[in-house]
């Protein structure tokens, strides 16, 4: 088999374009390795030693002490549920209103999608946010996490032209047969959109996992409390618990001592670590409806 050769120009731009996409992705992924091997490394080692490309002195105790501080359960247990509930809430309003106006017999159909758009780019602030979700008896409730994401502009903008990718020829077969508009939604349209609706699903759950200023703002219940805004308020107090720690304070792991700063990188990688381990499995579906909805739109 004949192989053509490349110029030497072509070459040496090939060569040049993989040491700068190399030393972007290093640039990219060293802050998250530097971070974990921080996290696993002894308190004392990092004090004497500055950590660079390995562990020093690997320890879980670190990830003991974080488990141990109180709340930290129940924090996990809302801030799952939460995720789940928000993303299967959103995925479904989001999605059933990009089905509704792709169809052209719906009335005023440019008018609400423009209501849409307009909201993408336009909003009242902060405090009157604040009032309206006060008003309607969200404060202190756990529906706060979920009712004000119900619907997505932008990703009711992806799947409406995902949707209006499909043919239409499946949707008036199935009209002959006597389907309605929500069977054909749910029984056909749904499964056909998988890719783009895999995309939203990540959007989706990653914004509610990270999500922490509604819990601030909006509830005072300890038993709401999300582990983001737990962890947050242990991040500011890393100093003192690292000394409770030390010296065998209440919730401290027997023989263990940490420090501010293991502290903070161990609660990074227990608040991040979650919502990346979603990814891979999304990926193949992510890419794919991404990619269709921008060039269909």
């Amino acid at each position: 088999m004949n192989r053509k050769k490349l110029p030497g120009k072509e070459i040496a731009f090939q060569s040049i374009m993989i040491i700068l996409f190399t030393l972007l992705f290093l640039s990219c992924i060293y802050p998250f390795y530097y971070i974990f091997i921080a996290s696993i490394s002894s308190p004392d080692a990092v004090k004497k030693t500055m950590i660079t490309w390995y562990p020093l002195e690997p320890t879980f105790a670190n990830y003991l002490q974080v488990f141990k501080l109180n709340g930290i359960f129940n924090a996990f247990v809302v801030s799952v549920s939460r995720t789940f509930a928000g993303t299967a809430v959103t995925l479904f309003f989001t999605s059933i209103l990009a089905y509704t106006l792709t169809k052209n017999e719906l009335p005023c159909r440019k008018f609400f999608y423009s209501i849409a758009i307009v909201s993408m780019y336009i909003n009242a602030g902060l405090i009157p946010w604040y009032l309206t979700m006060r008003t309607i008896g969200l404060k202190d409730s756990f529906l706060v996490y979920i009712l004000p994401t119900a619907v997505s502009a932008y990703s009711m903008i992806l799947i409406k032209t995902y949707m209006e990718s499909i043919t239409a020829g499946i949707e008036e077969s199935a009209m002959i047969d006597g389907a309605g508009y929500f069977t054909i939604y749910w029984r056909i349209v749904m499964p056909i959109c998988k890719p783009v609706l895999a995309a939203i699903i990540v959007f989706t759950a990653v914004g509610q996992w990270n999500s922490w200023t509604d819990n601030l703002l909006l509830v005072n219940n300890m038993n709401l409390k999300t582990l983001q805004m737990t962890l947050l308020e242990y991040l500011n107090q890393a100093t003192n618990i690292a000394n409770m720690a030390r010296t065998g304070g209440a919730g401290a792991v027997s023989g263990a001592a940490i420090s501010p700063f293991t502290l903070r990188m161990t609660i990074t990688m227990v608040v991040t670590v979650p919502i990346l381990v979603v990814y891979p499995f999304m990926q193949k579906y992510f890419i794919n409806g991404i990619m269709i909805g921008a060039v269909k739109g």
